[in-house]
């Protein structure tokens, strides 16, 4: 499944790194692509959006 999302907190790198953790915690296969100019992240995953959702907003990234 792919999944996009907007993430408005999401403004570097290191924002970035944080995201693509989150995301591998759920699904250690998942494909992350993050663009903090847009504050878009695609995801290609066999986890659950509402998963994904919830390890973003552990790590401080909710989802919008």
């Amino acid at each position: 499944m792919t999944l996009t999302l907007k993430v408005p907190k999401m403004a570097c790198l290191a924002c970035v790194n944080t995201i693509t953790q989150a995301i591998r915690s759920v699904d250690t296969n998942a494909t992350v692509q993050a663009e903090p100019k847009t504050k878009l992240v695609n995801i290609e995953t066999q986890a659950s959006a509402t998963a994904i959702k919830e390890a973003l907003a552990s790590v401080g990234y909710p989802a919008a």
